[in-house]
Parts: C-alpha cells; structure tokens; sequence
C-alpha cells in the first residue's frame, strides 16, 4: 500500500539511531506549551527549589516587618493617602512632568539632528549644548532658574545693544517655582534626549537616506518621513524610561518650593512630625505613577515595533515551564 508523506520514523536496522528525514517527508514541530524532557529536568533541580525558598523567606521576612513595626504607622497612611493636599501635589507633579517632557521631547529632537548635521555650526551649538547640561546637576539648574531675577530683574523685548525697548516684565512674576522648575527640568532633559534621538537615527540603515535622496526628497522630508518613522523603533523603549526618571527628578522641584508630591508630603510631616507615614504615603503615589506610564510604555512600544515582535509566542506557557509553582494553574 502507498504511503503518503509521514514523520521521519527511526530506522529498523536497529542501534536506535533515527534515520534523517527524507525531503519529502514532514517532520512534526514540538509542542511550545509542553516542556521538554531538558526543561522538565531543569525544573527538578535543587537549586529551582532553594530559589524558591530564599525568595519565599525573604518576602514573609519582609512583609513580618511591614506590619508589626509600630513606627510604620499604617492607619496614618491610610489616613493622609487620600488627602486633599496629596492629591493635589500628585496632579501638579503629573502636570510638571508632562510639561517638561514635551518641551524636552521637540528640543531634544532638534539638538539630536543638529548632532548628526553636516553644517558645523549647528553641530558645534548642539554639542556644546549637550555638553553644557549634562555636565552640571539638575538641583543646581533649578536653583538658578528659580534664582534668574537676580541676575535680570526685568525680562525686555526690544532690539539688543542698546537698541529702543518695547516691552518689560517684572522676572518675579514671570518665573515662579512651578514655571523655573519646567524650565530646568526640560533642559536638562532636552540634553539626554539629544543622544537618544541621536541613537536612533544612527540604528535606521543609511541606505534608507541615500534612496529617498535619489527619489528627490529633501533633507527636511528625507529626515521627518524616511527616518524617524523607522529610528521610532529604537527610540520610544529609552523615551519611556527617561519618562519615569523624569517623575522622580521632579521631586528635586520641592527644594524650590513647587507645591508637587513630595513638597506637599514634606508641608504635612512638618506640622505633624508623621515623618515616616508620609514619606510612605508619597512612595505609594509615585509607585502608582510609574506604574500607569510603565503599562503605557509596554503598549506604545508594541506598537512602534510591529512587524518586529512574535506575539504568537505563548509567554504564561513559557513562564509556567520555568517556575514549577505555576503549573497547577
């Protein structure tokens, strides 16, 4: 009887030794939810389970510490966590980060493609730039931003030099805390995204930029259509993390009087000498913070690298083969 094409079977000559497949013979592929003989062994070992306990120990250690040390004061924390003033710091550290990421996000960018111009000038600007403020720490920055009416009491709009003054403004009721906070947060941060934006380019293949060149594309459309659309891919995972470390440098804001989380925590501990409590309370927002802009990340990733990801891939299955106390689930 006609066989039609079936899995390689092992050879009847004997010795166990399975024979190759022939080319017109399907040979089956493994089962990416079962484990293999390997892994379920590897799964066995000793040192899975010692893991295992050491992390086990470690976390009933700690949580045993949480919850019957009496200085921790968790029925302040659930008092004050949703505070007015709490709250209200947390919008205003929402509203500076945001602010500060998007003036950093458009300056960055223009300071990372003067970094890789062919025009010195612009090279030289942009490195100096970078060189500038990432050279000198942020709290500084802010202090003399906060501090700038010593330097210019009145801001004018006229012609320099000498020249006839059309408008002034008294610099104190121009920059406030919140307002110099911004302003030396986003440039300071406009300094690291200059490199990032840089990376990125440098990653897109430079046959890119020679064909759209050859279609007729000017450097404008060549860099605003051909490459960052491809260089987003190596761009947004670092956006992402400068983000959250943007959230957390803004605590820095509260040195100059910014009413934002910290600041607001700091107002009522001072009053209610609940030092620990608040502090808490403050770590428990900003966790909750990062957590919000880490899932949204994830997605914004996911989707700058289509094409690139194999979103097949069963990833609990994979989880569950490497830690054996998921498998009953």
């Amino acid at each position: 009887m006609k066989q039609g094409p079936d899995v390689a079977r092992p050879s009847a000559s004997g010795g166990g030794r399975p024979r190759r497949p022939r080319a017109h013979e399907v040979v089956p592929r493994p089962d990416p939810s079962e484990a293999t003989p390997v892994e379920a062994g590897r799964a066995r070992e000793p040192g899975n389970w010692i893991a295992w306990l050491l992390v086990a120990f470690v976390a009933v250690w700690l949580t045993h510490a949480l919850f019957t040390n009496p200085g921790f004061e968790w029925d302040v924390v659930g008092q004050y966590l949703f505070a007015p003033e709490i709250l209200r710091g947390t919008a205003v550290t929402a509203q500076l980060v945001a602010l500060s990421m998007l003036i950093a996000i458009a300056l960055g960018i223009v300071l990372g493609v003067m970094r890789l111009s062919n025009n010195s000038a612009a090279y030289l600007a942009s490195s100096a730039y970078v060189w500038f403020f990432r050279g000198t720490p942020v709290l500084v920055q802010l202090i003399f931003w906060y501090n700038i009416a010593t330097l210019y009491p009145h801001f004018k709009l006229g012609i320099p030099f000498g020249g006839p003054e059309f408008a002034s403004v008294d610099s104190n009721r121009v920059m406030t805390s919140f307002t110099a906070a911004v302003i030396g947060l986003s440039l300071n941060e406009a300094a690291y995204y200059a490199e990032i934006v840089r990376a990125g380019i440098l990653s897109v293949d430079r046959g890119q930029t020679v064909a759209a060149k050859a279609l007729g594309f000017t450097p404008v459309q060549v860099v605003r259509r051909i490459v960052l659309p491809q260089a987003m891919r190596a761009i947004v995972p670092p956006t992402g993390n400068q983000i959250i470390a943007m959230l957390k440098y803004s605590a820095l804001a509260s040195v100059i009087a910014v009413p934002e989380l910290l600041h607001s925590a700091q107002t009522i501990y001072n009053r209610t000498f609940g030092t620990i409590p608040l502090l808490i309370v403050a770590s428990i927002w900003y966790l909750v913070l990062v957590t919000v802009l880490s899932i949204g990340q994830r997605y914004v990733e996911r989707y700058f690298s289509r094409g690139h990801l194999d979103d097949g891939v069963d990833r609990f299955a994979a989880l569950k083969r490497r830690m054996p106390i998921l498998r009953k689930l």
